[in-house]
């Protein structure tokens, strides 16, 4: 083994490769500053290769002299707010966060930004605790499937990338049994809140969505949704088939109507007159239909509705369409909801925390649509829902109610949607389905010397 000569001074590469390299980089920036700044096209990359990129970006920058090792800062921008304001509250100076806008304002007109838009930055500090921080990188999203990343080069110049990533429309078959809920389980499997709140809407004309749903309880979802190749969600599509406990809804537009609906696999559709609770959501029963000691006077009277024990602000949706009677306060209900419905029928609701959008006497309202928000208000040990039905001006227990079922396509309507009945069933036979490239950037990952 060699031993260490006290009288030899040792060796350093990194120096001596550091300098080339800068002496290297400076001469040629030297011979083309005459140059303006331009666009450079490089073929396109995969989300693994532009992650490894944006890696090595922050590794070359490194820790400057003096500087603490680069840190992740969030930054949401706020009301009444520049871009620039934003990037000074990181802890930078005057005039690097506006160097950094006007790096961006090249790729991106700021004008567009609005508060609540948020970025990512990695930012290092003085180690003595004075004096500006510096920017090492900054990583925003511009839209669905294109961001931009500012990063610096090892020489201390700022250089801004744009990223357009290709997007693709693909037909899902979100298959599994139920773990913990159905909405928990179905959101596993990459379903958005907007599909899981229409499947609910469909079971519940079945079901009892905290009674009648069990773990391991088979579920099927299908819905289209627009995918970047990252995996990220841009937008979902329409919910075309759902199925639990062996109960199938294929959704289907039947001609001259103005909207499309479910109907089971033999054309019968699956809309019923009235839905069986109307939250679908919630802890438990907490109080049924009938006699019983009041939680709060402590006397045995009757309990002329139902109580849902769920946490404030749960949606509650309108079980039928109808027309808003009452929308007030209401003595011990607290803010209190009537609506009237078909066939002599009224449903009501007490104790809300709020009304939905719009939601007022002589209001339309639609079945599935959100009227209020579960709350605490009048006469009330906690979050929970009151539920009345009332029939022809009398209050009934509304987990006995009995309602018509749906209507059955025939003729024209039925023969087409039997076609779209074996479309939905060959894409889940198969599993899912992609479609073509909707979206793709000319040049994928687009370099802007700055």
């Amino acid at each position: 083994m060699a031993q260490f000569d006290p009288r030899r001074q040792p060796m350093r590469l990194a120096p001596h490769i550091l300098t080339t390299a800068a002496a290297v980089t400076i001469a040629f920036t030297a011979g083309r500053a005459y140059e303006p700044a331009r666009a450079e096209e490089v073929p396109a990359l995969t989300s693994e290769q532009i992650a490894y990129l944006e890696t090595q970006a922050y590794a070359a920058a490194g820790a400057p002299a003096g500087l603490t090792a680069p840190e992740s800062i969030a930054v949401q921008i706020r009301r009444g707010e520049t871009f620039e304001q934003a990037v000074r509250r990181t802890g930078i100076g005057a005039e690097e966060a506006s160097a950094v806008a006007a790096t961006i304002a090249s790729a991106f007109d700021l004008s567009d930004m609005r508060a609540g838009l948020k970025f990512e930055t990695a930012v290092s500090k003085p180690r003595g605790g004075r004096g500006d921080a510096r920017l090492i990188g900054l990583t925003m999203r511009t839209g669905p499937a294109s961001q931009l990343t500012v990063s610096r080069s090892f020489d201390g110049a700022l250089r801004l990338r744009a990223l357009d990533e290709k997007v693709t429309q693909e037909t899902v078959v979100a298959r599994d049994k139920v773990q913990r809920s159905l909405s928990a389980s179905a959101r596993e499997l990459g379903a958005t809140s907007a599909v899981v709140r229409r499947a609910s809407q469909l079971f519940a004309h079945k079901f009892d969505m905290q009674r009648d749903v069990r773990a391991a309880d088979e579920f099927t979802l299908v819905f289209d949704r627009s995918v970047t190749e990252a995996g990220r969600t841009v937008e979902t599509g329409e919910l075309l088939y759902a199925e639990l406990k062996g109960h199938a809804f294929y959704r289907y537009q039947p001609a001259g109507s103005s909207t499309a609906q479910y109907f089971d696999a033999t054309g019968k559709n699956t809309r019923t007159a009235m839905m069986r609770t109307p939250l679908q959501s919630f802890r438990r029963v907490s109080s049924n239909f009938g006699v019983r000691t009041h939680p709060i006077s402590g006397y045995r009277k009757m309990h002329q509705g139902m109580d849902f024990a769920a946490t404030t602000g749960t949606p509650v949706v309108a079980p039928a369409d109808g027309v808003v009677v009452e929308a007030r306060r209401w003595g011990g209900y607290g803010n209190w909801l009537r609506i009237r419905h078909a066939n002599g029928l009224e449903s009501g609701y007490g104790h809300l925390s709020r009304y939905g959008s719009g939601i007022r006497a002589g209001q339309r309202v639609s079945q599935g649509q959100v009227v209020a928000y579960v709350g605490s208000t009048g006469a009330s040990t906690g979050p929970h829902l009151h539920y009345e039905i009332w029939r022809n001006g009398q209050r009934i227990n509304p987990s006995g109610i009995k309602t018509q079922e749906g209507t059955v396509l025939a003729g024209a309507d039925l023969a087409a949607f039997r076609a779209e009945k074996s479309r939905i069933d060959r894409i889940i036979a198969a599993g899912g389905q992609r479609r073509p490239v909707v979206q793709q950037a000319a040049s994928g990952l687009r370099s802007i010397e700055g």
